[in-house]
C-alpha cells in the first residue's frame, strides 16, 4: 500500500554560478570515463589497465551485490558455515545436509567460495573460507544479516521509499518506537524481537566501545536507551566498581532484569522505565552512554534527548556516543550508504558525522566533545563529552 506524493517539479532553475577549477576537472574527469573508446584505450593500456580492470570489478560489484548478500544469506540460513568448519566435504555429502540436491549445492557453495565465503579444495571438496570463518565468530553480524529481509523488502523500490511512497516500511513497524507518538505505551510483544537483536548485535559495539574508553575512572553508568542491558551487562563485568543504570521504556526495561540477574549484577544495577522524550533521566551517574541511539533520531529528538542527559550529570560528568558515523574514512559505505537506507526505511533518524555530532553535544551545553580512535571504525565511533 502507497500513499500520494506530490508531483516532482517539471522545471528547475538553471545554476549559473560559475564552476570552479576543481568542478571543471571533475566534468572532465567523468566525460572522459563515461565515454566508450576511452574505457577501451584504457583496458587496453599498459599502464592503466590494471586500473580499469579494477574499475570494472567495483562496478560490476555494485550491480551484483544484491546477489552477494542474498547468497550470503542463503550461506546462514542453511546452516553452510557451521556444518564446514567441522570439516571439508565433498557436494554429494554436502547436498543432503544442506536438504538441497547436489546441483543446487553447487550452485550455492561455488557462489560463496567465489565470495571468500567457503574455499574449494585440490581435490574437489569444500571447506570453511576465511571471510566464512570470520562471520561464524561474529553472531553479532549473524543476526543482522537474519533481519536484513525487512531490508530488502523495503529497498524493492528505493525510489518509492526515498519520496515517502511506502505506508509502512516493514523496518519502520519492527522498530516499534519509530513512528510512536507514545513510545512508552508500546507493548512487551511489540518490543520482543527488536530487543532481542539489538542484545544479540550488541557484543561486538560494546567491546569496541569500551576498549576505547575506559569506564575506571567513573563511579556510576546510565545507559540511555539500553535495551536488554548488554552493554550495562559488559561494562560491568569489566569494572567491578561500577554501579549500573539503565533508563529505557517500560516494555523493554524489565527485560534487562534477567540479564543482570544471569550474569550476577543484579545487586549493581538499577532500572528505570520511562520515555526519555518526556521523561527526566535519574541523576546520580557520573556518566551516560548513549549506544546507538543518537542516529535513530532526527535532530529535534536527538538535541531534546542530549539535554536531559546534560541536565541529569554532575559538573564535570561525561556523555559517550557510540554509533558508526558518517563520514568515517574507509567506511563510508557503512555510515553513509547503508545506514542512510536502513534509517530511512526505519521513518527515523540519520547517519552524522562526528562534525555533527558534536554540534548538537555543545548546543545541549556539553564541552570539548572529542573523538576516541576504535579498533573497528567501521562497526562504531565512539565521542565524549564534558558537562
Amino acid at each position: 500500500m502507497r500513499v500520494s506524493s506530490p508531483p516532482l517539479a517539471t522545471a528547475l532553475p538553471p545554476d549559473s554560478s560559475p564552476l570552479s577549477l576543481r568542478e571543471k576537472w571533475l566534468l572532465f574527469r567523468n566525460e572522459r570515463i563515461a565515454s566508450a573508446r576511452f574505457q577501451r584505450w584504457a583496458a587496453g593500456f599498459f599502464f592503466t589497465r590494471w586500473i580499469a580492470r579494477r574499475k570494472a570489478r567495483s562496478v560490476f560489484d555494485l550491480v551484483a551485490g544484491f546477489v552477494y548478500s542474498q547468497t550470503l544469506s542463503a550461506c546462514l540460513r542453511l546452516n553452510l558455515f557451521e556444518i564446514l568448519a567441522r570439516r571439508p566435504l565433498s557436494l554429494a555429502v554436502l547436498a543432503p545436509r544442506l536438504g538441497l540436491t547436489e546441483a543446487a549445492a553447487a550452485t550455492l557453495v561455488k557462489a560463496a567460495a567465489a565470495l571468500g565465503l567457503a574455499q574449494r579444495l585440490p581435490d574437489g571438496r569444500y571447506g570453511l573460507g576465511e571471510l566464512g570463518a570470520a562471520l561464524r565468530g561474529n553472531p553479532s553480524l549473524a543476526a543482522m544479516i537474519d533481519h536484513h529481509s525487512m531490508l530488502y523488502a523495503d529497498l524493492a523500490d528505493p525510489v518509492a521509499l526515498l519520496r515517502g511512497e511506502i505506508a509502512e516500511p516493514k523496518l519502520a513497524s519492527f522498530w516499534a518506537y519509530a513512528r510512536n507518538p507514545d513510545p512508552a505505551s508500546t507493548t512487551a510483544e511489540r518490543v520482543r524481537d527488536y530487543s532481542a537483536l539489538m542484545a544479540k548485535s550488541q557484543a561486538m559495539v560494546a567491546g569496541e566501545i569500551l576498549e576505547a574508553y575506559p569506564l575506571h575512572r567513573h563511579r556510576v553508568l546510565l545507559d540511555v536507551g539500553g535495551g536488554e542491558g548488554a552493554f550495562l551487562a559488559a561494562a560491568g563485568q569489566r569494572h567491578a566498581q561500577l554501579g549500573l543504570r539503565l533508563f529505557d521504556l517500560p516494555a523493554v526495561a524489565q527485560r534487562a532484569a534477567a540479564r543482570f540477574e544471569s550474569a550476577g549484577l543484579q545487586e549493581r544495577a538499577q532500572i528505570f522505565a520511562g520515555d526519555f522524550f518526556r521523561d527526566s533521566l535519574p541523576r546520580g551517574a557520573d556518566v551516560v552512554s548513549l549506544v546507538r541511539v543518537l542516529h535513530d533520531h532526527d535532530d529535534q529528538f536527538a538535541s531534546a534527548l542530549l539535554r536531559r542527559a546534560h541536565a541529569a550529570l554532575p559538573r564535570g560528568g561525561v556523555v559517550l556516543v557510540g554509533e558508526p558515523m558518517s563520514g568515517t574514512p574507509g567506511a563510508e559505505p557503512v555510515g553513509d550508504a547503508y545506514f542512510g537506507l536502513y534509517l530511512a526505511a526505519m521513518g527515523s533518524g540519520r547517519p552524522r558525522t562526528p562534525a555533527e555530532i558534536a554540534g548538537l553535544l555543545r548546543q545541549a551545553g556539553f564541552r570539548r566533545p572529542k573523538i576516541v580512535p576504535t579498533r573497528t571504525p567501521l562497526v562504531v565511533q565512539v565521542m565524549f563529552a564534558i558537562a
